[in-house]
Order: structure tokens, then C-alpha cells, then sequence
């Protein structure tokens, strides 16, 4: 990628190699010369330090950054948790053991999706 590059709200910097099916999430950085290889992931606020590699379908979380196998599920979510996804993105606290964030997270999500309706092609 050129310069340090943004994409959905996250921080890019130069030399990273980004491969197809990567994700990267709102908030994240992603540090210089870095690698996040096919179906990897760098999570919600989550800090690669420079020179760092997320594995073939591994999941980067938090800051400092763990680097987990997807099959982690405890491990990433003991981090992932205290990131809090719905407040930080949709600006929703969780909800109560029971309840759904669903229908609050689609209205949320739909009317932002629904501000890009006269878009055009440039």
C-alpha cells in the first residue's frame, strides 16, 4: 500500500501486505512491513506492532496484541470482550444475559448503510 493508508477507520502503515480475505476492523493499527495472510484477521482496536505477521487464518486481538489460532475461541474472547464491538462501533452497550443486540445493532447499522444510497460511481 502507498503512504499510510485508512480503511474502515483503521491505521495502515507503509509496507504492509494485506493478502485477499484478510480483514481488518474499525480502530485497528496496523504497523509498518507487517503481514495479515489469507483469512487473517486483526481485530476491533487492536495494535500490530511493526514487523508483525497474522498467520493463514489467525486472529490478531487487543493491545498488546495476541496472535491466536482461529480454534481459540476463549482465548480470543477474553480479549475481545473487554474491546467492546457494540459501543465502539454502533455505540451500544451489551446487552443483558438473554437478551439480543440484534435489532438495535440492524436499525444502527442500516440507517449508516442507508446514508450511501445516492452514491455514484466516480
Amino acid at each position: 500500500m502507498g503512504p499510510t493508508s485508512y480503511l474502515t477507520g483503521c491505521r495502515v502503515e507503509d509496507e504492509v501486505f494485506l493478502t485477499p480475505g484478510s480483514r481488518v476492523f474499525n480502530g485497528a493499527r496496523i504497523g509498518t512491513r507487517s503481514e495479515v495472510r489469507i483469512n487473517g484477521i486483526v481485530h476491533l482496536r487492536t495494535v500490530l506492532p511493526a514487523d508483525s505477521t497474522v498467520p493463514i487464518g489467525w486472529v490478531a486481538v487487543g493491545d498488546p496484541v495476541r496472535i491466536l489460532p482461529p480454534e481459540d475461541h476463549d482465548g480470543i474472547w477474553a480479549v475481545q470482550k473487554d474491546l467492546d464491538f457494540p459501543g465502539y462501533v454502533f455505540g451500544l452497550d451489551r446487552p443483558a444475559d438473554g437478551e439480543s443486540l440484534m435489532p438495535a445493532l440492524s436499525a444502527r447499522f442500516g440507517r449508516a448503510l442507508g446514508r450511501h444510497g445516492d452514491d455514484r460511481k466516480i
